[in-house]
């Protein structure tokens, strides 16, 4: 599917300099450093030396910043590599490390494109595993094992969640109106939830699973425009407002949200223009002192060279990541992520 679309497949790094969702929620990387005396803890001894790269760094939670980059040289580039997240959360649908398949696509001015790209990508997938041996056995498994395993899905509910996938085009609803869609519900006492759906609060995971079995149906919903405050920094403003020439609140981005699962992916488009990127880093509460417009305004940073992205040249484009180990969760009807991957990992556990 990427390549049939000319995307170029890329191996960004694990390492990075910098926190791209801002979150705060990344593990940093340090050498070990053996203990040199019998009061002091390993891994201290040299806690005041200079840091290995010079500054700390961090394994990465996302490949968006370094898949930016490289579109501008060859205009559409996805990877699917490791992400680590230092999340507390204790779910069904979390894990500390985990794979996302992220695409970024150069030349695009339309948030529309993006969702076009990942409709026809899950699409793809789902119609070739629904038609596929692998598709057929696994239909097969849940028939035989239903009866035995009260928490997994039945043969004719992973057949229909296939065709959800497959029969489109599916929901686009902004998040203001997925919220008049919610308080309506609650008032027709439809649904009844235990947070109140709030504009600055953001969508909770009972909102997102109203949301795609009342919307979605048996398919997937996309929810866009969410409010800038509660979004990343890198993300461009809602492009309908911005042609009026008002200045948005919202931001021009999307979440994609299954049925069950809630949220697979999550994209945007990616704010090109230096003053406008700086502006918003400084609402976000991020450095921006010495990234000036100007070359002798520059001073070292962790995102001084994103920011050079934009001072030396950018154009209009977008991109979205997909969690992969949750997209196998919901292709093979499994209802726990750590039971597709090999060896999880989450809070407190990491045993080998």
């Amino acid at each position: 599917m990427m390549l049939r679309q000319d995307f170029v497949q890329c191996h960004p790094p694990i390492i990075t300099s910098s926190d791209c969702e801002g979150a705060g929620e990344v593990f940093t990387v340090a050498p070990y450093a053996p203990s040199t005396s019998t009061s002091e803890p390993a891994n201290q001894a040299k806690e005041h030396d200079d840091h290995f790269f010079g500054s700390p760094k961090y394994l990465t939670v996302s490949s968006q910043l370094h898949l930016e980059a490289l579109a501008q040289s060859v205009n559409k580039v996805w990877t699917l590599s490791p992400t680590f997240r230092a999340e507390k959360s204790d779910t069904a649908r979390h894990l500390s490390e985990f794979y996302m398949l992220e695409a970024e696509l150069a030349f695009v001015d339309d948030l529309q494109v993006v969702m076009n790209v990942v409709e026809d990508l899950l699409r793809a997938v789902a119609t070739e595993l629904q038609s596929s041996v692998v598709g057929q056995e696994l239909l097969e498994s849940r028939a035989r094992d239903h009866s035995t395993e009260s928490a997994s899905l039945s043969r004719d509910a992973l057949a229909q969640r296939w065709q959800g996938l497959i029969d489109g085009p599916w929901p686009r609803i902004t998040y203001e109106a997925a919220l008049q869609h919610l308080n309506d519900a609650v008032k027709q006492g439809k649904a009844a939830f235990e947070f109140a759906p709030g504009h600055e609060d953001g969508l909770q995971t009972e909102h997102e699973r109203y949301l795609a079995e009342s919307l979605g149906r048996s398919g997937p919903v996309f929810v866009t425009d969410y409010p800038r405050n509660i979004k990343p920094f890198y993300m461009a403003p809602s492009a309908d407002l911005q042609a009026e020439g008002q200045t948005p609140s919202t931001v021009a981005c999307f979440d994609l949200l299954v049925p069950e699962l809630c949220e697979l992916v999550g994209g945007s488009m990616r704010e090109h223009r230096l003053p406008e990127l700086l502006k918003s880093m400084q609402d976000h509460g991020l450095p921006t002192q010495g990234m000036g417009e100007t070359e002798s305004e520059v001073a070292r940073g962790s995102l001084q060279w994103y920011v050079d992205l934009r001072r030396y040249g950018s154009v209009p484009h977008g991109g979205f990541g997909l969690g992969f180990d949750r997209l196998l969760c919901y292709l093979s009807g499994v209802s726990n992520i750590r039971d597709v991957v090999s060896f999880p990992r989450w809070h407190k556990r990491c045993d080998c």
